[in-house]
């Protein structure tokens, strides 16, 4: 037990089953794990996500790609945990949302006449914070909880503390996914995001196979871990990227002490 004997008080305890990343030149878990361990090269070139296999396709055409950032972190987690996508439980959190939707919607308004109706239902229902949620439960045909999250820069850690909190509570696994896209101009200018970025984790109860780790929230402001300078960017330039430190974690299988800054205190996460 790399954290020591016993558990502190209003700590979660649990293990991450798998794991699930993609951004630039981060095509997905297994192909990223050496890159983000240090064992390769990283080359930060532009990696679209694919379309979600998972859809049927008329859904599948629906699909932007914000959505299918988040489809695709979502599979690469759950693919790895061995537990079946239709029986989790899922916190989605993303600080933009899918503004790509959101800003094709405003231009449309802003050159529509008086009267005109210009925002299909399609549209509208891709603009909703929930959207990625909604395909990944059509995809998988699940009925479980699904929660989405937007909470500006501290989106990521907002959502694995209410992803920690639940797989304790209910005592279940959870899918977690955090997921950033770049806006569109002219909102692009007030809310500058560089390339997209998005993670999965399936988080289990303390005891099962995976990694083991502990979260607590602590009163006071934290400083987050340095980050390979490689990587330095990257988080900088996309909310949901925040969680690089514990990605990189995992990557090498070191124990290690991360911190996540998150309104007036810091989430402490010790991974091992």
């Amino acid at each position: 037990n790399a954290f020591g004997a016993g558990t502190r008080p209003g700590w979660i305890s649990g293990v991450i089953r798998g794991v699930g990343v993609w951004g630039p030149g981060l095509p997905g878990w297994a192909a990223s794990r050496g890159v983000l361990a240090g064992l390769e090269a990283y080359a930060p070139c532009p990696t679209p996500a694919p379309a979600p296999a998972m859809l049927g396709a008329t859904e599948r055409r629906r699909t932007g790609p914000v959505v299918r950032l988040a489809l695709a972190v979502a599979e690469d987690a759950v693919r790895g945990s061995g537990l079946e996508p239709g029986g989790l439980r899922s916190v989605f959190g993303s600080s933009n949302g899918d503004g790509v939707v959101v800003g094709r919607i405003l231009e449309d308004l802003a050159r529509a006449g008086p009267g005109e109706k210009v925002v299909s239902p399609t549209q509208f229902h891709n603009s909703v914070h929930n959207a990625a949620a909604g395909y990944w439960s059509i995809g998988h045909g699940s009925r479980e909880p699904a929660t989405c999250l937007g909470a500006h820069d501290a989106t990521w850690a907002a959502s694995l503390l209410k992803a920690g909190v639940e797989m304790a509570a209910e005592g279940e696994a959870v899918l977690l996914c955090v997921y950033d896209h770049p806006l569109p101009a002219p909102l692009a200018a007030l809310r500058p995001t560089a390339d997209p970025f998005g993670a999965g984790f399936v988080l289990g109860p303390a005891g099962g196979e995976g990694v083991g780790f502990r979260l607590g929230f602590v009163a006071g402001v934290g400083r987050a871990v340095g980050l390979p300078p490689a990587f330095e960017g990257v988080r900088a330039g996309n909310p949901a990227a925040q969680c690089l430190p514990l990605l990189v974690a995992l990557a090498r299988g070191e124990a290690a002490g991360l911190v996540f800054p998150y309104g007036d205190g810091h989430l402490v996460m010790e991974v091992g």
